[in-house]
């Protein structure tokens, strides 16, 4: 008798020493990153959160294994087929930064009918049986057209610098600008090209569309273009206009720079790369029996006049402002969704 009270006590303080809200033991399943484009540093930042916090859960003993594959070239098909390879190598959930949000469905449908998590971030897949976490991009474009409406009462002509073509964030973003635009009606945008989203790639383009501009009141952007853009006017001989930023650590530095120079004024907004890591924690939870819902925003992360050097500060040097999330945070965004 005293046995069997002695082992039920021992249940007992098992179950009262176990984690609140764990339903099953992770330890032992793995998770992939499927990325589709490294080659600029919001990119770079997202993967680096990726594998700081990856290589700490593996070993913490939450998950077995939390990997990360980039494709060599921005194609649907080579991301595809590295979909394919992770179903083959048995990983349990799989986590997306997609290259469409439609092409790759057949993919990430043999993926779930493998029983393999899929959970999309970023660049999101609008397969049903996918989740996705994504900012509302097209609140962020309008959100630079609802600054400037407020320090360009006035109006005028915009350059608009968009990023990596075919891409659903640049499609979202860039249409979030043009509704802005129509709805203030004292903005054109009479110039667009694509930067992809990386400086040198934004200031060879604004370089070679200048010419055949106009006198330039503002630069609206998608993020890592910021300071290309600012370089290109300079190179040209004409006025900086008021750009604005996507967060990257050469943007903020310049903007302060300008700003102890002569007051420059400008915002900075982007989604922050560290949303890798609540897609990590958000398919870790899944996993261990969670409900989670298929669609889930994050905000965007913004800087303004009077917090620039604050964020500067907490970004490092050919960095991106970023936001990590830990398994504690994940579990609260998730309980307020």
């Amino acid at each position: 008798m005293k046995t069997v009270q002695l082992m039920i006590a021992s249940v007992a303080l098992s179950l009262s020493l176990a984690p609140l809200g764990v339903l099953a033991d992770t330890s032992d399943k793995k998770i992939a990153l499927s990325n589709n484009y490294a080659g600029n540093s919001w990119r770079q930042a997202m993967l680096n959160s990726w594998q700081k916090n990856g290589q700490q859960a593996v070993a913490d003993g939450v998950i077995g294994a939390a990997d990360a594959f980039t494709t060599a070239e921005n194609q649907v098909t080579e991301q595809a087929a590295q979909i394919q390879n992770m179903i083959l190598q048995g990983y349990d959930a799989i986590v997306i930064n997609a290259a469409s949000p439609d092409a790759l469905n057949g993919a990430v449908q043999q993926a779930c009918d493998a029983g393999i998590i899929v959970v999309s971030f970023d660049g999101i897949v609008t397969a049903p049986c996918a989740w996705r976490i994504a900012v509302d991009f097209a609140a962020m474009g309008q959100s630079q057209i609802d600054y400037l409406n407020e320090k360009l009462p006035k109006g005028g002509n915009l350059l608009e610098i968009r990023g990596l073509a075919g891409v659903f964030v640049d499609d979202e973003i860039s249409a979030g600008i043009h509704t802005g635009v129509k709805e203030s009606g004292k903005f054109k945008i009479t110039g667009s090209v694509h930067g992809d989203w990386a400086q040198d790639v934004a200031q060879k383009a604004v370089a070679g569309i200048l010419p055949s501009l106009p006198e330039i009141a503002a630069v609206v952007t998608q993020g890592g273009d910021g300071y290309g853009a600012a370089q290109a006017f300079k190179a040209a001989g004409r006025p900086v206009p008021l750009i604005i930023m996507g967060n990257r650590q050469d943007e903020l530095l310049w903007w302060k720079e300008q700003k102890d120079a002569n007051g420059y004024e400008t915002m900075s907004v982007s989604i922050a790369p560290g949303v890798s890591t609540l897609a990590f924690w958000v398919a870790q939870q899944i996993l261990d029996g969670k409900t989670v819902a298929k669609d889930l925003v994050v905000p965007f992360l913004r800087v303004d006049q009077h917090d620039l050097e604050e964020k500067l500060a907490k970004t490092e040097k050919g960095g991106v402002a970023n936001v990590e999330y830990s398994l504690i945070d994940a579990k609260k965004f998730l309980a307020e969704m």
